[in-house]
């Protein structure tokens, strides 16, 4: 019974874009180890507050995230 975890930033993703993620996880999964394992593969989504999540010592927040998904610069 796999489980995946992916961590994300809280309030970058609606609930129907975590609903499609959930999905496309799951899929890929079902891809490897057979559509019999569907039924018992678990997706779980943990969301991280903003700016507690960091790369290269600066701290990311939601609005950093958003402006990065619609193709802006971050400073």
């Amino acid at each position: 019974m796999p489980m995946l975890e992916l961590h994300v930033i809280k309030d970058v993703f609606t609930p129907e874009q975590k609903n499609r993620l959930i999905e496309k996880l799951t899929d890929a999964m079902v891809s490897v180890e057979g559509e019999n394992m569907r039924g018992v593969t678990w997706v779980k989504i943990h969301e991280v507050e903003s700016g507690d999540w960091a790369i290269g010592g600066k701290a990311l927040t939601t609005e950093a995230v958003k402006q990065l998904a619609a193709g802006r610069q971050v400073a």
